[in-house]
């Protein structure tokens, strides 16, 4: 996926994720803390790639990752994401200490990257060092960035579009309310068969 790409689609993500309350956080977070956030760490994941956007405006930082990990390596696995967080979870002095809105934006950005490369053939090593590549291939580069570019732009429709407010995907949500009452008819089956 072409920078503009992830940029566009780190813009959907983060619409998407406070429009849906993905967190409590990020629903009740400054809209000028979670776009700017999330659009800061979009890239960085392609600091793997030297000739990237990132990687030509830190090359230093860049041709090392490249030379260790590859494109496409630990910066696109989860173990990159847990790293991440854990590094400025780190006691920093007080006047470092970020936002939990700004915070969460950074993580979101950072993860949108990895779903966008999941939707390229080449996919993402998401339990790296383990070489196993996911991946669901909507996007291809012989379709040019034309297809890139209007996959990217619709998300963001869907995301304007989708109705604050509805049933969240937080701590109180539909998502987990339907798989307590799944786990709860598959309790009350057991249980009914082993009274028999």
């Amino acid at each position: 996926m072409t920078a503009e790409g992830h940029v566009i689609f780190a813009i959907a993500s983060a619409i998407f994720a406070k429009r849906a309350d993905l967190t409590p956080v990020l629903g009740d977070g400054d809209w000028w803390h979670v776009i700017p956030a999330t659009l800061l760490t979009c890239l960085l994941p392609d600091i793997d790639h030297p000739r990237s956007t990132l990687g030509q405006r830190f090359r230093w930082l860049s041709q090392p990752i490249a030379r260790a990990f590859g494109h496409r390596g630990f910066t696109h696995s989860l173990l990159a994401v847990i790293g991440g967080v854990a590094l400025l979870q780190l006691k920093l002095p007080q006047e470092w200490v970020l936002p939990a809105d700004v915070f969460q934006g950074m993580v979101l950005g950072y993860l949108s990257h990895i779903v966008a490369d999941m939707l390229t053939p080449a996919g993402v090593p998401l339990l790296w060092p383990c070489r196993w590549r996911f991946r669901l291939p909507l996007l291809h580069s012989r379709n040019g960035n034309q297809m890139e570019r209007m996959l990217c732009l619709t998300l963001v429709a869907l995301a304007l579009w989708f109705p604050a407010g509805s049933p969240s995907f937080g701590a109180a949500s539909w998502p987990l309310q339907m798989i307590d009452q799944v786990q709860n008819s598959v309790t009350r089956f057991i249980n009914h068969q082993v009274a028999q």
